[in-house]
């Protein structure tokens, strides 16, 4: 289970320390793949098989189907966690998510997000406003 917000800067190779409460979760490996919002998606291996059957089982005949099956399945790489703890970003993934150097790792239960600390921002204050809303939106959320 990921759950937190963290933040780690990303070295010159494109090295990001994957904090350690998260470490265990992930020593089979993670899958780093393209996002939505304009991050990253970080998924213990197990995970990531689960939801990559579900998205191949999605039908091809559907554009929005092989859309997103492009973006998540196409954009992934297998990464492992050296001995310091940090998982390589290939540069395409960096690109994607505007990561330069300062970034966020979100724990969101079954899956890390990564993003760019400037688009964090941006996107924490914007739903932040709308917190209440988006809550009173969601059908059957009984918290």
């Amino acid at each position: 289970m990921f759950i937190g917000e963290y933040q780690h800067a990303m070295d010159e190779k494109g090295r990001i320390a994957v904090p350690a409460k998260f470490r265990k979760s992930l020593e089979r490996g993670v899958v780093v793949t393209r996002g939505l919002d304009g991050s990253l998606y970080l998924y213990a291996l197990e995970e990531w098989e689960k939801l990559a059957s579900k998205i191949s089982a999605l039908p091809i005949n559907r554009a929005n189907s092989r859309a997103f099956a492009r973006h998540l399945l196409g954009g992934a790489v297998v990464a492992e966690i050296d001995g310091q703890g940090r998982i390589l970003v290939p540069e395409y993934l960096r690109k994607h998510a505007a990561i330069a150097k300062d970034a966020i790792l979100v724990g969101l239960y079954n899956r890390i997000e990564l993003w760019s600390e400037e688009r964090w921002s941006e996107y924490r204050v914007k739903t932040e406003k709308s917190a209440e809303e988006i809550a009173e939106s969601l059908e059957g959320f009984g918290a």
